[in-house]
C-alpha cells in the first residue's frame, strides 16, 4: 500500500500510475499528519473542493463527531479518534482511487455501516486491506488472498471464494462414517457452514441498516437545506424591515413558518427512523454474538 501510494519506492521493478490518477490514502501512521491546532471540522473542510462547512459537519457526524464534538482540536483526540478524522477527510477528498489500510479498526458497527455505504457509493476504485468479513462481503469484487504461505489473485466476491476455494486451515474433514466434522474451533449451525451463516447475517444487516441509513441521511440533508433557506429568509426579512417593506416581511414570515413546521416534522421522522435503526442493529449484533 505504501508503494502504491508512493510513500515508499520499490526496491525493484516499477509502479506506473495513469496521469489522471488521484489517490487518497488511509495508512496506519498517517494520523500523525493531522494538524494538532486545527479542529475536526477544519481538517475536513480544508480538503473539500468547496470548503463546505455543512458537508464537513455531516462527514464528522458519520465519523462519530456529531454537533459540537466536531469543534474539538486534534491535539485532544485519541489515536482511534484521529483515525476517524482521517477517514472523514478521505471521504471528501477529490480522488478516483482510495487506498485503505484496516480502516475499520477504531469504528463501531454503525460507523462501519456508514463507511461501507460511502465506499459503495464511491465512483472510483478502492484497494482495501482488511480482516473484516463484513467489509469483504459488502465491498470486495476481486481478492488478493494471502493463505498458507502463498499469494493468489481470485476473481470474484468473498462469498465466491468461500464457496469455491475457502481458507486452508478451515477445510472440513471427513469423520468416521462419512459425516462432515465441523471446522476447527467453529460451531456448526444446523447443516450450514458457520461462515455462510455469518455471511448471510452480514449481508442482511448491511441491506436492512443500509436502507434505513439512506433514509436518515436524506432527511438530515433535507433539514440542512431547509435551515439554509431559513437563514437566507431571516437575513432577507431583516433587510426588508430596514426598508419598511411590509409585503416582503409578510411573505418571508410565512416562508419561515412553513420551513419551521417542515423541520419539526422531519426531526420527528428522524427520531422514529433512528430508534428503528438502533433496535435492528442491536438485534443483528445479538444474532452475531450467538454465532461466536
Amino acid at each position: 500500500m505504501n508503494i502504491l501510494s508512493e510513500e515508499l519506492r520499490p526496491r525493484r521493478g516499477t509502479v506506473s500510475h495513469h496521469p489522471n490518477t488521484k489517490t487518497a490514502y488511509f495508512g496506519q501512521t498517517n494520523i500523525n499528519r493531522l494538524a494538532p491546532g486545527k479542529t475536526i471540522e477544519q481538517e475536513i473542510m480544508e480538503v473539500h473542493p468547496d470548503h463546505n462547512r455543512g458537508v464537513a459537519r455531516r462527514i464528522a457526524g458519520i465519523m462519530m463527531f456529531s454537533g459540537d464534538a466536531a469543534l474539538k482540536k486534534i491535539s485532544v483526540l485519541s489515536g482511534g479518534e484521529k483515525s476517524r478524522v482521517l477517514l472523514g477527510k478521505l471521504l471528501v477528498t477529490p480522488a478516483n482511487i482510495l487506498l485503505l489500510d484496516e480502516p475499520t479498526n477504531h469504528l463501531d458497527m454503525d460507523s462501519i455501516d456508514s463507511l461501507t455505504e460511502a465506499i459503495d457509493a464511491f465512483e472510483g476504485a478502492v484497494i482495501i486491506v482488511t480482516h473484516s468479513e463484513l467489509i469483504l462481503h459488502t465491498i470486495a469484487t476481486r481478492l488478493i488472498v494471502f493463505d498458507g504461505g502463498e499469494v493468489n489473485l481470485f476473481e470474484g466476491t468473498y462469498q465466491d471464494f468461500l464457496d469455491s476455494v475457502g481458507w486452508k486451515d478451515e477445510e472440513n474433514t471427513e469423520a468416521p462414517g462419512g459425516k462432515k466434522k465441523g471446522m476447527p474451533g467453529k460451531k456448526v449451525v444446523g447443516d450450514k457452514d458457520p461462515k455462510k451463516v455469518r455471511a448471510e447475517l452480514a449481508a442482511s444487516r448491511t441491506k436492512v441498516l443500509g436502507h434505513l441509513q439512506k433514509k436518515i441521511a436524506d432527511i438530515e440533508t433535507a433539514i440542512v437545506q431547509l435551515e439554509k433557506y431559513m437563514e437566507q429568509d431571516s437575513q432577507a426579512i431583516q433587510e426588508a424591515s430596514e426598508k419598511g417593506d411590509g409585503e416582503a416581511i409578510s411573505t418571508l414570515s410565512i416562508s419561515i413558518h412553513e420551513s419551521t413546521e417542515k423541520i419539526n416534522s422531519l426531526f420527528k421522522e428522524l427520531e422514529i427512523l433512528t430508534i428503528e435503526h438502533d433496535t435492528k442493529a442491536k438485534e443483528f449484533d445479538e444474532k452475531a454474538g450467538a454465532l461466536q
